[in-house]
């Protein structure tokens, strides 16, 4: 199968393309720079250069593949209108073949236990734009189209993500991991490389599946950062902050930090036959790493 990936070399994508090629696709990738463009070669994919405002490239990449993937995301301008433009693009292109689209557990806002894909939307202001952008997605499936929507918890390991961004790296110079609250709240994740082998899987999945892409772990904030502040170099020290602390240090995104959610991916598992095999978050995200995380 030709698979055409957009986000191919960032975090999540570098992680994906090795494993599409693993199962005997090729694959090509959008890359709007010339180190995109070698990173995503060195992992195995064609480059396709352009961006994701490009609608014209993203239309002809997908309508020469037999399956698309969407990881790309633009987080320094218009989210909401680069992600809706582009995944119109990409469908467009797409046709009947499978397409790919992630989004996120955090629109699902706090769970108030376990729950699934059916839990209702309660989505943090920074993720608020969301929902409307899947819901159109999954429209196509009415119109002859054949998506299939992503819903990936806290993705983590490989020395990156947003934990590594927002939590390791200050307290290299802090000399403390930052904790909101009580740390009592529970995050939902899934390991980079389980995440991956779930995009690969998904291009089997049923036209109009949702599927959250967690891997059962839902350790509490408090026991993350204190796996966190063993990565970081400063064992034991934790920084408490209030919600507004925290939104001051770290911007809108606190808030989704501090969600309370727990969930299941049953559904993939079930029905994709999907099986993470990183299964101690803890463990790996409490070993030493170096450098930044990017997105």
């Amino acid at each position: 199968m030709q698979v055409f990936l957009t986000g191919g070399s960032g975090y999540i994508g570098r992680s994906t393309i090795p494993a599409l090629v693993r199962r005997g696709h090729a694959v090509s990738a959008l890359a709007r720079s010339d180190r995109a463009a070698h990173t995503v070669a060195s992992l195995g994919a064609t480059p396709v250069h352009g961006s994701l405002t490009d609608t014209e490239v993203l239309r002809e990449a997908a309508r020469q593949a037999d399956a698309v993937i969407h990881l790309g995301s633009d987080i320094e301008g218009d989210a909401a209108g680069v992600d809706r433009t582009a995944a119109a693009a990409l469908q467009d292109g797409a046709g009947s073949r499978p397409y790919v689209h992630t989004g996120g557990v955090w629109v699902y806002g706090d769970t108030k236990g376990t729950v699934d894909e059916d839990a209702p939307l309660d989505p943090p202001a920074i993720t608020a734009w969301r929902p409307a952008n899947e819901r159109a997605v999954l429209a196509h499936a009415d119109r002859g189209g054949h998506p299939v929507v992503l819903m990936p918890g806290l993705v983590y390991g490989r020395s990156g993500g947003l934990a590594e961004a927002f939590f390791v790296e200050p307290a290299r110079t802090a000399g403390a991991v930052p904790c909101i609250g009580d740390g009592a709240n529970h995050w939902a994740l899934i390991h980079v490389d389980d995440l991956a082998e779930l995009c690969a899987a998904a291009l089997n999945a049923p036209a109009g599946s949702i599927y959250a892409g967690v891997s059962d772990q839902n350790p509490t904030l408090a026991e993350i950062t204190l796996a966190l502040s063993q990565a970081a170099g400063c064992p034991g020290r934790i920084e408490t902050l209030t919600l507004d602390e925290a939104r001051t240090r770290m911007g809108p995104i606190a808030e989704a930090f501090a969600l309370d959610q727990q969930f299941t991916g049953a559904r993939a598992r079930r029905e994709l036959g999907w099986t993470p095999t990183r299964l101690d978050a803890l463990a790996e995200l409490a070993r030493p790493s170096s450098g930044a995380a990017s997105r």
